[in-house]
C-alpha cells in the first residue's frame, strides 16, 4: 500500500466518523441534566477502573515515562475531572431568572475534534471527552500517531460505558488511520465547530489556522523561583518529585531552577539527598548535544526518560540511584539549548542575588519558552510572591507547590484540567485550564427593564461643554420617533 492511499483512507475515516458523530450529537443535544450526569459519570468510572491498564499501555507503546505515574495521572483524567464538573450545570437553564431580567441557556457547540499528545495520550482523551459530553457535544479524538492503541483503548472504554448507559451509539469517535492529511479533513470538516489541540508548536498553529474556533495550548517553560525565605526542606522535595513524575512529560513540569543565592548552596545539598545528580560542565555538554537538534528541536529519542537512560544515550556516568539530572547554567536563549523546555529528567540551575534577579532571570526564561503558561515559587514573604504574581507574563503562578500537580489543579485550587491555556501572550484564545465551561455556549433570554425606551436614549442633564448637532430636545424627538417606529414594526 502506497503513502497516498492510506493518506486516502485517512480523510475517508475522518470524514466517516465526524458524520457518524454530528448525528449523535444532534440526538444528544436534546438529552436532559440527568441523562447527561448519568452518562459522563458512567465514562469516568469506567476509564477509573482501566487506568492501570492504560497507564501501562500508553508508556509500553510511547516509551515515554513511567507506568504508575500514568495510571495517577488516568485517575486524575477521569474520577478527580469527573468531580470538578459533576455539578455543572450544562443542560436548560444555568443562571437567572424572570425576576432578575436575564435567563442564561446553556447551548451544546456541536462535534469536537480533540487532538491528543503523545506524551499524555490516554488521560488527556478522558479528559477531553469527559468535558466535551458534559458539554452535550460529540466528540472525536485524534490520537497522536506513536499513541495510536492507547489512545483508541481509551476512547472505546469511555464510549462503550457512555453507550450502556444511554447515549446514542457513535457520540465519541476515534481516528485509527492517522495521517496529517486525516486529522487536517477532521479539524476542516463542515460538522467540527470545534477544536480542542494540545501538543506541540506546530500542531497547535495548524488547529488555529483552521478558520474555526480552537483552543490551542502548547509548550511550557517554566521557571522555579526559591526564595531566600522559603522553606527549603519542602521547595526541594517538591522539586525533584515534580521533575521526576512520569519522567517530565507534563508541560507545566519544573524546567529550570532560579535559586536566591544565599539558599542556593543549601538547596543543592537537600535536593541531592532527594535524588538530583549535579551533572559537571562535560556532562551537561553531552546532554545538550543528546537532548537537542542543532536547529534547536528535542531529540524524541529523549523524551519522557530516567537519567540512567540518558545518560546511556549521551555517553556518561550517573548514578543508578539519581532520579533528575541537573545542569548549571549562566546564560538563556538559542545559545543554551538546555535553557529551552525538556520533556524529560533534566532540569536547569540558574543563581541570582535577590528575588528582583530572580524576576529579571525567570521572565527571560518565559520569554524563551513559556509565554503564558506557569512559574512556581517557593517563598514564605509575600513581597516577592504578590512581585512574581503581578508581574510575570503567565496565567498558572503556583506558591509552595509542585509545577506538575500544582498547575494542573490536583494540589492547587485551580480548576482541574490537562489543557492549559497560556493565553493570548501564548497565541491561545484563553490562559485558563480549559474545562465544560469552556466548551458550551450561552443564550440569554433578556426582559425589557422597568425603565421605558425613552428614558434609556434620554440625554445627560449634567453640563457638558459645546454641543454641536441637534439640540437635547431634538435628540429626544428623534428618539421618541424611533421607539414609535420599531413598536410599529
Amino acid at each position: 500500500m502506497t503513502q497516498s492511499d492510506k493518506d486516502l483512507r485517512s480523510i475517508q475515516e475522518a470524514r466517516d466518523i465526524v458524520e457518524q458523530t454530528h448525528q449523535a450529537q444532534q440526538i444528544w443535544a436534546n438529552a436532559t441534566q440527568q441523562q447527561v450526569d448519568r452518562v459522563c459519570e458512567a465514562m469516568a468510572q469506567a476509564a477509573f477502573i482501566g487506568a492501570e491498564r492504560l497507564g501501562r499501555m500508553a508508556a509500553e507503546e510511547t516509551g515515554f515515562g513511567v507506568p504508575e505515574h500514568k495510571k495517577l495521572k488516568n485517575e486524575f483524567g477521569s474520577r478527580y475531572i469527573w468531580e470538578s464538573i459533576k455539578d455543572v450545570k450544562t443542560v436548560g437553564i444555568i443562571k437567572g431568572d424572570k425576576a432578575r431580567g436575564i435567563i442564561e441557556v446553556a447551548w451544546p457547540m456541536g462535534v469536537v475534534a480533540a487532538l491528543i499528545p503523545s506524551t499524555n495520550p490516554t488521560s488527556t482523551a478522558m479528559n477531553k471527552v469527559l468535558i466535551s459530553v458534559k458539554a452535550r457535544n460529540g466528540i472525536v479524538v485524534a490520537p497522536h500517531p506513536s499513541a495510536v492503541n492507547c489512545s483508541n483503548a481509551t476512547a472505546k472504554i469511555m464510549s462503550d460505558a457512555a453507550e450502556d448507559a444511554g447515549a446514542p451509539r457513535g457520540l465519541i469517535g476515534c481516528l485509527t488511520q492517522i495521517s496529517l492529511e486525516g486529522t487536517q479533513e477532521l479539524m476542516a470538516h463542515r460538522h467540527t465547530a470545534l477544536i480542542l489541540a494540545t501538543g506541540g508548536t506546530e500542531m497547535v498553529r495548524v488547529a488555529h489556522s483552521q478558520g474555526k474556533p480552537a483552543y490551542g495550548v502548547g509548550p511550557g517553560n517554566v521557571p522555579v523561583y526559591v526564595d531566600r525565605s522559603a522553606d527549603l526542606e519542602k521547595a526541594a522535595r517538591y522539586i525533584v518529585g515534580s521533575k521526576a513524575f512520569d519522567h517530565s512529560v507534563i508541560c507545566a513540569t519544573e524546567q529550570a531552577v532560579v535559586a536566591d543565592r544565599p539558599i542556593a548552596g543549601r538547596l543543592k545539598q537537600l535536593m541531592q539527598g532527594e535524588g538530583a545528580f549535579f551533572v559537571d560542565e562535560v556532562q551537561a555538554d553531552a546532554l545538550r548535544k543528546t537532548l537537542f537538534h542543532p536547529d534547536g528541536g528535542m531529540n524524541v529519542a529523549t523524551v519522557g526518560k530516567s537519567p540512567q537512560y540518558l545518560a546511556g544515550l549521551a555517553g556518561i556516568h550517573v548514578p543508578g540511584q539519581a532520579r533528575i539530572l541537573v545542569a548549571s547554567l549562566a546564560k538563556v536563549g538559542r545559545d543554551e539549548p538546555l535553557s529551552r523546555e525538556k520533556l524529560t529528567t533534566v532540569l536547569g540551575w540558574y543563581e541570582v542575588n535577590g528575588w528582583r534577579a530572580g524576576c529579571d532571570r525567570c521572565i527571560e526564561l518565559i520569554q524563551f519558552g513559556g509565554r503564558g503558561h506557569s512559574l512556581i515559587i517557593h517563598a514564605t514573604d509575600e513581597k516577592p510572591i504578590m512581585a512574581f504574581g503581578l508581574e510575570k507574563p503567565v496565567f498558572r503562578i503556583g506558591v509552595n507547590t509542585m509545577g506538575t500537580l500544582g498547575m494542573i489543579g490536583m494540589t492547587t485550587k485551580i480548576m482541574p484540567s490537562l489543557t492549559l491555556g497560556p493565553g493570548g501572550i501564548g497565541g491561545a484564545i484563553t490562559g485558563d485550564n480549559v474545562t465544560v465551561h469552556h466548551l458550551y455556549n450561552i443564550k440569554r433570554i433578556a426582559y425589557e427593564t422597568s425603565r421605558p425606551p425613552e428614558e434609556a436614549f434620554r440625554p445627560s442633564t449634567a453640563p457638558v461643554g459645546p454641543v454641536y448637532g441637534p439640540s437635547p430636545g431634538e435628540i429626544e424627538a428623534i428618539v421618541r420617533e424611533v421607539v414609535r417606529e420599531v413598536l410599529k414594526a
